[in-house]
């Protein structure tokens, strides 16, 4: 089942309940700094995690001390820098931050990272062409507008307690008759 409000896609499917992906950083866009980050900024880092057999955190709002999920895949392709991720459902704060996705109360990321290469942009800020990545956070005001998440999967919602039981107690009560 699939549903679409302002842009955000909600999928069920309880296999991947938590599973969120969507752009971290979108190439050639500036942000509220003025950095413009570049196609291909991230491959040196991305290479230096899969070799270290590291990824970067899944954060809220780059509070270290509030980790949210994992990143499962992370790709420069023609767009920007993609993410694909499962927020841990097991805890509190992966659900909340699920709860918050799903009522598009946030949808922003932000990358936490440290420059390795940039150049002064025309007009102020930078043009990166090399950084560290260490963090992708679910934040709810991007420093880069179309830094977002695009899609987040969901369980569906299982019955009521009480429902569950007076259904179970109505097909009783139909096994019963003769």
């Amino acid at each position: 089942m699939l549903e679409r409000s302002a842009g955000v896609e909600t999928r069920f499917a309880p296999e991947e309940s938590g599973q969120i992906s969507g752009y971290a950083a979108v190439w050639g866009r500036r942000d509220l700094f003025g950095d413009v980050v570049q196609r291909g900024a991230f491959a040196k880092s991305l290479a230096a995690h899969r070799t270290a057999g590291t990824r970067p955190l899944m954060l809220w709002a780059h509070d270290p001390a509030r980790p949210v999920g994992v990143w499962t895949e992370i790709r420069e392709d023609d767009t920007g820098l993609h993410v694909t991720g499962m927020l841990v459902m097991d805890s509190t704060a992966g659900r909340d931050a699920h709860a918050m996705l799903k009522a598009q109360a946030l949808d922003g990321l932000s990358i936490g990272f440290r420059t390795i290469r940039a150049a002064p942009a025309t007009g102020g800020g930078r043009v990166v062409s090399e950084m560290e990545l260490i963090e992708i956070s679910l934040v709810s005001r991007p420093a880069q507008h179309a830094a977002r998440v695009a899609s987040v999967r969901s369980a569906p919602t299982p019955p009521a307690a009480a429902g569950l039981a007076a259904f179970i107690r109505q097909c009783a009560g139909k096994l019963r008759k003769p």
